[in-house]
């Protein structure tokens, strides 16, 4: 049984009415199929689709990105990438399920995959703690994001997740260290890496994977720094105004593309990646291929260096910068008197210089 959002009521009407005319034995009196009430009821159908996801405010694509049947990321390990070999463990506490973690092959390359799982049904759902990592999650994925850097491998992160576990234990165990230490660890890597956000990219628990070289939004996910119903309580206190805290935060794709803060928007089928994913897969592929290419022939160094332009220059574009494209020196190497000053022989210099001129000056006087 299909499941339908508040605002697909039209839709579900139509796809009854397609579902009745197919099967025509179900109903008195009819004994063939009117395959040309079909085929206008499709052509209605597509085109109310078109017309209400064309249109889509940013509360309404917030529940689109936390769809049931969205696909997830082990669906899209399992069809993306072959030899897929689940590595788990992070040495120091235990094995968390909410995320999935390996080396596979993409075109015959190999790469590191790590997948935040929410769970398909109830009891995976609890199982992946609905896709909310502790610290020894973090913990894992920075272990492998280091053995990765180690051989050279390019690193791709499917974030789906409300946020990082807010529980006691988690908390007890450094939570807010491991988050940090795995955003440290992402942006000292030196292989390309690309961060594919396929429904909720909620808070902390997305960017400590998402400190990436490239930030994908499959076009009807999220991406903010608190879930809208959480900001709408700290704001008005209110949960219920949760769409004017969505337009707030601008946490869509298309507003984030638009402050750059995203790179690309990956294309889903119109009504959404769980109404067709062959589509979804396909367009992920190509966008997955497109991207790795772009590194190929760069030095660890230059991935390095784009990795920390990109998120240095954001916010920037409209400052007093002139050319916010190359910030990855936090030291303004372009700054001469900085780099005499950075110079200990040359301060002593200085220094030695000062006082014998001071000298010089006293003695005439």
């Amino acid at each position: 049984m299909k499941n339908y959002l508040n605002f697909e009521t039209d839709i579900k009407k139509l796809e009854n009415e397609i579902e009745k005319l197919k099967d025509p034995y179900n109903q008195s009196g009819l004994s063939e199929v009117d395959t040309n009430k079909i085929s206008n009821t499709q052509k209605e159908l597509d085109e109310k689709l078109k017309n209400i996801y064309s249109n889509l405010d940013p509360w309404q694509t917030t529940m689109v990105a936390r769809h049931e049947e969205r696909p997830k990321s082990k669906f899209f390990i399992n069809n993306l990438f072959d030899d897929f070999i689940s590595l788990s463990g992070d040495r120091f506490y235990g094995e968390d399920k909410a995320v999935i973690t390996g080396l596979a092959k993409f075109k015959n390359k190999s790469v590191l995959v790590i997948g935040q799982e929410k769970g398909d049904d109830l009891e995976s759902r609890v199982e992946r703690n609905f896709g909310m990592m502790r610290p020894e999650g973090y913990r894992k994925t920075i272990r492998l994001m280091n053995l990765a850097n180690r051989f050279g491998l390019p690193i791709i992160s499917f974030i789906d997740t409300p946020g990082a576990y807010p529980g006691v234990g988690a908390e007890e165990r450094g939570q807010a260290e491991a988050i940090a230490k795995s955003i440290e660890c992402c942006m000292k890597l030196t292989v390309p890496t690309i961060a594919i956000i396929i429904g909720e990219g909620g808070s902390g628990g997305a960017i400590a994977l998402a400190s990436s070289n490239k930030v994908l939004m499959l076009e009807n996910s999220i991406y903010s720094v608190i879930s809208p119903e959480g900001c709408a309580t700290i704001l008005w206190r209110d949960p219920k105004k949760m769409l004017d805290a969505a337009k707030a935060m601008k946490l869509s794709a298309k507003d984030l593309l638009e402050l750059n803060i995203i790179d690309e928007i990956i294309p889903e089928p119109v009504g959404g990646a769980h109404r067709d994913k062959k589509i979804i897969l396909e367009n992920l592929k190509d966008s997955i291929d497109n991207n790795l290419q772009f590194f190929e022939g760069m030095i660890p160094n230059d991935i390095k260096d784009h990795r920390k332009n990109k998120f240095l220059k954001i916010g920037r574009n409209k400052g007093f910068i002139k050319n916010p494209e190359n910030l990855s020196d936090l030291d303004n190497k372009h700054d001469k008197l900085n780099l005499l000053l950075k110079s200990k022989k040359t301060i002593y210099l200085l220094v030695t210089i000062g006082l014998l001129t001071l000298t010089a000056i006293f003695y005439f006087l």
